[in-house]
């Protein structure tokens, strides 16, 4: 059974742990990030975090129910991260690309925690005031409420697999990445026109687009493919 998580009242005046440290949410989910970013996912586990907050692992779960509740947390975070300092401007578009690269950019600046928690709903008040916020944008453009879902589906979906897409490459030994953005330059580009035609002609563009995000240029289609409904619902 899930241990019940302590009140903030309570935890607030608990004792600082050994070292003199006063743990919060935020400390740890943090210091997670931290150790997710050194030493991977295998390298976050409660008796791994406890030793880096000089607390008793058991004290954690006076915050989080579990290690899942904490990567709950940690995703919820990083939806923070991209939220901070954004205001709707009234203009659509410019309001849901903003959004869209700022979710991309915080979750691939960690890697390691990008791959834990893309596919995870977390429920949590950052994640809900990005979700209230793009669909509020989409009505407040006048977009049918159906359409307003499903656009809102599609761009949630596409900015988070493209986050952990490039992330896992990210997250790659950096040996093995150079490896893959090498394979371009020297299998693609050396294919013979006789036997691989469009390959060979496309082969400088391949080199130097394949070892970015497609996510920019992904992003403008799908906001191209809005703008057509709109158009089509207020004609």
């Amino acid at each position: 059974m899930a241990k019940p998580v302590v009140p903030e009242e309570r935890r607030r005046r608990r004792r600082p742990t050994r070292g003199g440290t006063v743990l919060s949410e935020r400390l740890i989910v943090e210091t997670a990030l931290r150790m997710l970013r050194e030493h991977g996912s295998a390298g976050l586990t409660a008796r791994r975090l406890g030793l880096a907050l000089d607390a008793d692992p058991s004290t954690l779960y006076r915050y989080f129910r579990g290690m899942d509740d904490l990567t709950l947390a940690i995703g919820d975070a990083l939806v923070g991260q991209a939220l901070d300092g954004w205001r709707p401007t009234g203009r659509w578009r410019e309001d849901l690309r903003a959004v869209g690269l700022r979710i991309h950019a915080a979750y691939v600046a960690h890697p390691q925690a990008a791959l834990l928690t893309t596919s995870r709903v977390t429920g949590r008040a950052n994640e809900l005031a990005a979700d209230e916020a793009v669909l509020d944008v989409l009505r407040s453009a006048g977009f049918p409420l159906a359409d307003t879902v499903t656009v809102y589906h599609a761009f949630i979906d596409q900015t988070l697999a493209f986050a952990a897409l490039d992330a896992a490459s990210l997250a790659l030994p950096s040996a093995a990445l150079r490896a893959d953005e090498e394979m371009w330059r020297s299998t693609y580009a050396r294919l013979p026109e006789e036997t691989h035609p469009r390959i060979a002609e496309a082969a400088p563009l391949l080199a130097r687009l394949m070892v970015t995000s497609a996510y920019p240029t992904a992003l403008e289609m799908l906001l191209d493919s809005a703008a057509a409904r709109l158009d089509a619902a207020s004609g």
